[in-house]
């Protein structure tokens, strides 16, 4: 008896299940600014933001101060333009022109050549270039600064060739020699790391926003009140105010994996299974974010505002721009936290590395902890008469 009750309740719950499920994808389909975040949104930023946010720098401006004008500062002029990454600004004599040109954002950085570059060179086999670098963005320094660096010791060693041909012999029969092989980006395309991680990002955003603004919106229009009262168990209502848009979330995903393959001919390394099961555990964990995020929220802006919070510290502390290796100890521990920091991670594992189930134990552990916690945490919240 106890059997057959226990079935009954079952295909109960999955009748209540199946109707709460059509009248949430009605109320979807009728919004299509939903409809717009869910499908168009994924597409549009996997195709503008890898384009956008690149690793290379260009045209980087320079002011150059010659005041050699030799043949061998002319030479080391002409390899800096010759790069591709740096577009002369300012030629002169005069280092508060330069200076002046960097004040006003007409330069980025500074090379300055001294008198007497090339006697020097050519005499004592040693000079000094100044390089000034503007570093309000650090970032653009930084990259900005290694390549010229890169450049200036590559005409130095043009220059020594030239001077003392033996020493390019030396190389060439020197008993050691570096080749450099890049496992896993053997071009160093940045777009490799940066767009599996960017899939990952929108699926927070789209798992973790529209389910925060559910059932705040049932709370503004007021029926909320109603289901309250009704016969439906809290268990069924929350899953079927979930099931909808984990559904949802993997056909944006399956969208955007489509637009990262065929698009960006990025070749899917590993099983395709595992990253759709990780996926769909992750998404567990960002709609029970949602969930506890709509409970606590009383209006459609307060939850927006909430989950705004929480997304720019996901996305900055994630890995995705940044290394984690680099942060400080207080930001790792929030960094490792962060449930975005392994479906980064994660995704690009899978899909780049041929990474199988061993390599993502950990994060498949995590996210489901942190999973359990949210979920539970929103269920034990959420108060409902029946």
């Amino acid at each position: 008896m106890k059997m057959l009750l226990t079935w009954y309740q079952i295909k109960k719950m999955f009748r209540t299940l199946s109707i709460l499920i059509r009248k949430e994808f009605l109320q979807i389909f009728r919004n299509r600014a939903i409809l717009a975040i869910i499908f168009v949104m994924p597409v549009m930023q996997l195709l503008v933001l890898p384009l956008a946010a690149s690793y290379e720098i260009k045209d980087v401006k320079i002011a150059v101060v010659d005041h050699d004008k030799s043949t061998y500062s002319r030479e080391l002029i002409r390899k800096v333009t010759a790069s591709g990454y740096f577009k002369i600004a300012e030629y002169g004599e005069n280092y508060k022109t330069a200076y002046s040109a960097i004040e006003s954002e007409k330069a980025d950085l500074i090379l300055e050549i001294p008198n007497n570059f090339e006697k020097n060179l050519v005499l004592e086999n040693k000079e000094k270039v100044l390089v000034a670098i503007n570093a309000i963005n650090g970032t653009k320094a930084g990259l900005s600064g290694s390549y010229l660096a890169q450049i200036l010791q590559d005409f130095n060693q043009q220059i020594q060739v030239k001077m003392m041909p033996q020493t390019e012999t030396a190389k060439k029969t020197s008993g050691l020699e570096i080749v450099p092989k890049l496992r896993f980006n053997e071009q160093y395309n940045y777009r490799l790391s940066l767009v599996p991680g960017i899939l990952a990002f929108l699926v927070t955003l789209i798992g973790g926003y529209l389910t925060a603004l559910n059932i705040v919106e049932e709370k503004e229009i007021g029926t909320i009140e109603q289901i309250n009262v009704s016969p439906i168990k809290k268990r069924d209502f929350i899953l079927g105010k979930l099931i909808p848009f984990w559904i949802l979330a993997m056909l944006a995903f399956t969208l955007g994996l489509a637009v990262t393959v065929f698009i960006y001919n990025i070749e899917m390394q590993g099983s395709i299974l595992l990253l759709y099961t990780f996926i769909g555990v992750y998404l567990i964990t960002l709609l029970g974010m949602g969930l506890l995020v709509s409970v606590y929220s009383e209006t459609q802006q307060q939850s927006m505002f909430v989950m705004f919070f929480f997304m720019m510290i996901f996305i900055l502390m994630s890995g995705l721009f940044t290394p984690i290796e680099s942060m400080n100890e207080w930001a790792k521990i929030i960094a490792y936290a962060n449930p975005v920091t392994y479906g980064v991670d994660a995704v690009r594992l899978i899909m780049l590395k041929n990474s199988g189930f061993r390599d993502v134990a950990l994060h498949f552990s995590v996210i489901s902890f942190m999973g359990f916690i949210m979920i539970t945490w929103a269920v034990l919240r959420y108060r409902k008469i029946n």
